[in-house]
């Protein structure tokens, strides 16, 4: 993404060696790390969401194709979407099932 290299790097680590001094430096080093990981994270969960919603589409879309085709003669990546779906609704169900 950034193309920094090892002497721009050092470059900026003498000059904020230098405005910050010694004392403030690791503190500083340590907030930018916090700030940066946050960020991180972020990004992680918002692509981990846009993933799952990605394929939450495209179960609904093969659901939709296999009613179409009536549950009959399907092929085997429809009928994997199918036989998850069944299994999420199984799931889902279960905790409301009362024993006898």
């Amino acid at each position: 993404m950034f193309d920094i290299g090892f002497w721009e790097l050092l470059v900026i680590g003498v000059m904020a060696l230098v405005i910050l001094g010694p004392e403030r430096l690791p503190s500083a080093i340590r907030s930018t790390m916090k700030v940066v990981r946050g960020v991180k994270q972020t990004a992680n969960g918002f692509k981990n969401e846009v993933e799952e919603q990605l394929r939450i589409h495209e179960l609904h879309e093969n659901l939709r194709k296999a009613e179409e085709k009536g549950f009959s003669e399907l092929d085997p990546d429809l009928q994997s979407s199918v036989d998850e779906l069944k299994e999420a609704a199984a799931s889902v169900q279960q905790p409301y099932k009362k024993d006898n």
